[in-house]
């Protein structure tokens, strides 16, 4: 999975929680995350991209163990 934006990623379907580590190192957890968005990534070409398109903006989020925090437009 070589990506310039993603590290690495994890998907826990019981907590409906996307795990994401970015090549900076930074990582958030994506919440309320439907398991077909994660299929949707996992098959995409590029994640970055789809993050771009399908999570960032979409889903509430948690930084480092920070209070979760509202991306929504």
């Amino acid at each position: 999975m070589p990506s310039t934006v993603i590290r690495s990623y994890h998907y826990d379907r019981r907590r409906r929680a996307l795990d994401i580590v970015f090549q900076s190192r930074r990582r958030y957890t994506y919440l309320g995350v439907p398991q077909k968005t994660y299929e949707a990534m996992n098959a995409a070409f590029s994640k970055g991209a789809f993050f771009n398109r399908h999570i960032r903006d979409h889903f509430t989020f948690e930084r480092n163990g920070e209070e979760p925090t509202s991306d929504l437009r």
